[in-house]
């Protein structure tokens, strides 16, 4: 493990600037929803599939792959999920053209996130000293939604351009930049030696760790709550100016870029307040604060553009206050020699959970009115609310003061 500085800081630098690279198609599909449910003649419930497919995939592939990474170096897998995601964007932009193609190509989007957010997490762990650990994981795992902000915006903008298929050849280009920086930049390193044999697979190991479960059950809730709301957000604020024509403001696809800009800074902030009053504690309060907003929220559109456009910029940065605390938390409590099944369990049952919220909340659309119904857009949002109320009982059960 590096314990000089410069060199901490250039492999910080070198995984959160691939993350952002692999991250420009994960919300393509979302960015363009409205245009994708008019094109292919889509239900509610069949958008919150494509959006979700990516997240079953990055479900069943994650504990696989990270698990993996206690036994190799984490970069290895990085690779090999970085080509996947690009490979999954190219074929979308070559071949997609209705529900069944791009649900697999999604799904194939979701197996490269997996080989890189929780193996680029663990190769970080793996170059920095343990002190500066809980800094350096809130900046890279803060990458996360600023990969978010950079898919919202480059799909926008070039799909306005050239169309929705320009974009996706782009997100395929941005994957495979990142795996030429991760192969040039990133030094390797051999895993830690192993004080006995263990099954990287072991996940009982895991469940049987009372303390991160609670944050990981605490990070299922979150995620649940997080992607339902931003696979929707666009075509929320679609809905909105609809009900105001003639209405200034940023477009739904420059309000969400915006959004997650302020979702990023509020994970750095989150987990430098979780340090001073308490991780369990502020997690808990962040949950409660977002879950009373995500109440209301979806029956905004009846209120002016922008008080809709605020209220939205809000609820963005509340869901992030406890992102990076949650798996900083995870991964401090974790037994370091199941570090990697630890994160693989983290993000099985939280990208599980980022799965289901799209399409409960697609379902929930269809099921009370549709897309042109207020009361259905608030009834959806609500359901997330409820889901990251629970999140505060799950991080009782942690034993853990940490």
């Amino acid at each position: 493990m590096a314990d000089d500085g410069h060199a901490d800081a250039q492999a910080v630098i070198c995984l959160c600037a691939a993350e952002v690279l692999t991250m420009v198609g994960v919300f393509a599909f979302p960015a363009l929803l409205p245009t994708f449910i008019a094109e292919w003649g889509l239900s509610n419930t069949q958008a919150g599939w494509i959006s979700g497919a990516i997240f079953a995939g990055y479900t069943l592939a994650v504990p696989l792959l990270t698990a993996w990474t206690d036994r190799i170096d984490a970069k290895n897998v990085y690779l090999l999920g970085a080509l996947c995601a690009a490979v999954s964007t190219l074929g979308f932009a070559l071949t997609a053209q209705g529900f069944y193609s791009a649900l697999l190509w999604r799904f194939l989007g979701g197996i490269g996130l997996a080989g890189t957010y929780m193996p680029g997490l663990k190769a970080l762990v793996d170059r920095i000293a343990a002190e500066r650990q809980p800094r350096w994981i809130s900046f890279y795992t803060a990458s996360f939604s600023l990969g978010t902000s950079g898919s919202f915006l480059a799909t926008g903008v070039l799909a306005d351009l050239f169309g929705w298929r320009a974009a996706f050849f782009s997100a395929a280009g941005a994957a495979a930049a990142s795996a030429v920086l991760i192969a040039l930049v990133l030094p390797a390193v051999k895993p830690p030696e192993q004080k006995q044999k263990t099954n990287p697979f072991d996940f009982a190991a895991v469940f049987r760790n009372r303390a991160a479960m609670g944050y990981v059950l605490g990070y299922a809730a979150h995620v649940w709550e997080l992607f339902g709301a931003r696979s929707w957000m666009v075509a929320f604020l679609g809905f909105a100016l609809l009900r105001h024509p003639g209405a200034s403001g940023p477009t739904p696809t420059t309000v969400a870029t915006i959004a997650t800009l302020i979702a990023m800074a509020a994970s750095v902030f989150g987990a430098d307040m979780a340090v001073r009053f308490g991780r369990r504690r502020w997690c808990a309060l962040a949950m409660l604060a977002s879950a009373a907003l995500a109440f209301t929220i979806g029956f905004s559109a009846a209120l002016p553009y922008l008080a809709a456009v605020g209220l939205m910029l809000l609820y963005n940065g509340l869901i992030q206050l406890d992102s990076a605390a949650l798996t900083t938390g995870a991964v401090l409590v974790a037994d370091p020699e199941r570090r990697g099944a630890t994160m693989a369990v983290h993000s099985l049952l939280g990208f599980g959970a980022g799965f289901c919220g799209p399409i409960a909340f697609g379902a929930i659309l269809d099921a009370f009115g549709g897309a042109g119904s207020g009361f259905a857009w608030g009834l959806a949002f609500a359901s997330l609310g409820a889901v990251a109320a629970l999140g505060p009982l799950a991080l009782r059960m942690g034993v853990s003061r940490r």
